[in-house]
């Protein structure tokens, strides 16, 4: 059966409180966020001590962590800026076997000049699929060394956003320990949103080799195609709610054809944690009710 978690980012709390709210939600698994008011990694208050502590802390409460989230801009247009994501990423993947995670999860990234998630035309340059190409090599190195796979999640306003760009990426690094993260919301634009079921089955008869994770939100039209964030205590990767003509709410409040794409999850990788997102601690129970009554209504 598919396990359903949530990442840990959602919930504004102590390391302790965060894992009790969790299993009291009845998750089963997690997506690690290392963002909690006892222990934060951008605050630099992770290190080899309390990274057993996390570890440690999980697996008591019998809560696996499917993979660790280090989510930054890659070629964000400030050049310090772009190397300090970097580093950080780098940093994240030494400490994630640390941290009990054999995958870390980030996007690519935007050359946009006011936001991570924004489009920018030269993210489609030849010259920005080369630099991503060169950082991603790099990264991928760097998570061989460390005994860790980096899974790529992608969207479409960032630099690898779609289905070909994601193929071209694979071919080119060619190594066992870049994979992709399922996320099926993000490869929908304006053009495309309308032929859901088509697009579906093209990202898994395409890509289902690679996935490793999956996620669950939603997409739709979005009414206002400026950059939206949720009003929540959490990293602004969490708060995002979509730019441009596609809104990213919770699971169940948009028009992903879930049965569909749980069918086909379910057919390629009939184990494989969903991992829940999108929210605010209230929708919560909402949303996982939502993926639970899916997955009971196809038996897995």
């Amino acid at each position: 059966m598919i396990q359903v978690g949530i990442f840990t980012g959602y919930y504004p709390c102590t390391i302790d409180e965060t894992i009790r709210r969790i299993k009291e939600g009845g998750f089963s698994c997690v997506q690690l966020d290392v963002s909690f008011k006892d222990c934060d990694a951008m605050r630099g208050e992770l290190n080899d001590e309390t990274a057993k502590v996390i570890r440690d802390k999980f697996r008591d409460a019998n809560l696996p962590v499917t993979a660790l989230s280090a989510y930054t801009n890659f070629v964000h247009p400030d050049p310090q800026k772009r190397q300090e994501n970097i580093e950080y990423f780098k940093r994240m993947i030494r400490f994630a076997r640390k941290l009990g995670c054999g995958y870390i999860a980030s996007e690519t990234g935007t050359y946009n000049q006011e936001s991570d998630w924004v489009w920018d035309d030269k993210n489609a340059s030849e010259e920005a699929y080369q630099e991503v190409l060169a950082i991603v090599r790099d990264l991928t190195a760097c998570a061989e060394e460390n005994g860790v796979t980096f899974i790529i999640e992608n969207y479409i306003n960032n630099v690898i956003g779609s289905v070909e760009q994601i193929e071209r990426l694979f071919a080119d690094v060619n190594s066992p320990n870049l994979q992709l993260l399922c996320d099926p919301s993000n490869y929908f634009t304006g053009e495309n949103i309308n032929n859901m079921d088509e697009e579906l089955t093209k990202v898994f008869d395409r890509l289902a080799p690679y996935m490793k994770i999956a996620h669950a939100k939603d997409c739709k039209l979005a009414e206002d195609t400026s950059e939206k964030h949720a009003d929540i205590d959490a990293d602004e990767s969490h708060s995002f709610r979509g730019s441009g003509a596609v809104e990213l709410p919770a699971a169940g409040l948009g028009c992903l054809n879930y049965d569909l794409y749980l069918q086909l999850l379910a057919k390629h990788h009939p184990n494989m944690p969903l991992i829940i997102e999108h929210l605010d601690e209230g929708g919560i129970p909402r949303a996982k009710a939502f993926i639970d009554e899916k997955l009971k209504k196809y038996g897995i």
